[in-house]
């Protein structure tokens, strides 16, 4: 079976942590970027800490505390849990 590996690029991504003070500049920076849809919802939640919906090529997308919010290659935009972008991404200087 061939095997592939993912090409190196580098992406844009902010980590969110909760709560509608701080999801604004989130949603700010999706919607500065184009025709892109993003808001802050507040469902009954345990937390409160309520869910970013983005709107992706495949429909909406929750983005939860802790999630990481990624403007992909194609300038797209869809959250990606921590344990996922750790595994995946790393730091890049400048």
């Amino acid at each position: 079976m061939p095997k592939f590996r993912k090409k190196p690029v580098v992406i844009e991504a902010r980590q969110w942590f909760g709560g509608a003070p701080n999801a604004g500049p989130i949603i700010d920076w999706i919607l500065s970027e184009g025709e892109r849809a993003a808001r802050w919802d507040d469902p009954e939640t345990e937390s409160g800490a309520g869910v970013i919906q983005i709107d992706t090529l495949e429909g909406t997308m929750l983005a939860s505390p802790g999630d990481w919010i990624i403007k992909g290659v194609s300038g797209e935009f869809y959250p990606c849990k921590p344990d996922i972008f750790e595994q995946t991404y790393e730091a890049v200087d400048g």
